[in-house]
């Protein structure tokens, strides 16, 4: 009995040729926590020493989605990381299902900043990229200038997250076959063509590379007895003191975190003063939907703010 986690790596050429992914790929090892090592992948583009800006993705996509506002924010002088979640993209996929837990996902990310040493960040996140990159502002709050949050939250658990979202919940465990790109282009307003639906198929080329997606909605805390409420909860108690610039961007057709953008604007005082935008004709996957102008929303805040 091997001592840490089994894991599959997916093979490069499935990434060949993948339309406007154009990067070269950077890795990291990670502790698996069980004695093992796990590998990050990572897009680092952009001038060394250009202000930082972190994307993180959510579920179930990876740094693909991010490839519209790349070339925009290199192209204006930006350092971009953009990882791959564990699970995700690049990444190494622990097999199974227990494998994720919630805390992991952010000690995974914790370790990523560390050995990267990266400072003077300004995160970008989506989806589950807040729930774990609001985890990381929080808890290494000196590595961050600013944060620009879109379609995304960090539940405690206090709140009944609703009946599709129970669904979507027994959906994602029941489905014989995990849809990653079709579950993408359901969350966009534009119909993606085949050729981007396989693009963010591309990380699975088998069912058992998905434990990791169909495991993230069940990792969303849904009651206080959840074993990462204590932990966002003391997140949040960060969060009502965070003074640095801090700006919404949601999307105009998201039901699934609407009204997140104005919970955020009265809790979190860094938020005022700001230019919270709605991004216009974008689904819940807006970096797909208006990725060129989300691209300069972040470069208006990082230079209206000073951190340029």
């Amino acid at each position: 009995m091997r001592g840490y986690m089994n894991y599959l790596r997916t093979d490069d050429s499935c990434f060949d040729k993948l339309e406007a992914y154009n990067f070269l790929p950077n890795y990291l090892m990670v502790d698996d926590t069980e004695g093992g090592q796990l590998r990050v992948h990572f897009i680092d583009e952009g001038p060394k020493d250009g202000a930082l800006i972190l994307l993180l993705h959510g579920e179930p996509s990876w740094s693909y989605l991010y490839r519209k506002m790349i070339p925009v924010l290199v192209s204006a002088g930006f350092r971009v990381i953009a990882p791959d979640l564990i699970g995700f993209g690049r990444s190494d996929k622990p097999t199974q299902c227990s494998d994720y837990t919630y805390k992991r996902h952010v000690d995974w990310m914790h370790a990523l900043l560390n050995q990267l040493q990266l400072s003077n960040i300004t995160l970008f996140c989506q989806d589950w990229g807040g729930l774990i990159g609001l985890r990381l502002v929080a808890e290494q709050s000196e590595r961050f200038s600013g944060v620009v949050a879109a379609n995304t939250m960090l539940p405690t658990g206090e709140h009944s997250p609703g009946e599709a979202f129970s669904q979507w919940q027994k959906f994602s465990q029941e489905v014989p076959e995990f849809p990653a790109g079709n579950i993408i282009n359901s969350g966009t307003t534009s119909v993606l063509s085949a050729e981007i639906i396989a693009a963010y198929d591309a990380p699975y080329p088998e069912e058992k590379y998905k434990a990791g997606a169909r495991q993230f909605p069940l990792l969303v805390p849904t009651s206080i007895d959840d074993p990462a409420t204590k932990s966002n909860l003391a997140a949040w108690e960060i969060l009502r003191q965070w003074h640095k610039p801090f700006l919404t961007a949601f999307s105009d057709s998201d039901p699934i975190t609407a009204g997140g953008d104005k919970i955020m604007q009265k809790l979190i005082p860094g938020t005022k003063g700001q230019a919270h935008t709605t991004i216009v004709n974008a689904g819940h996957f807006l970096q797909e939907d208006q990725g060129e102008q989300l691209a300069q929303v972040v470069i208006k805040f990082i230079k209206d703010n000073g951190n340029n």
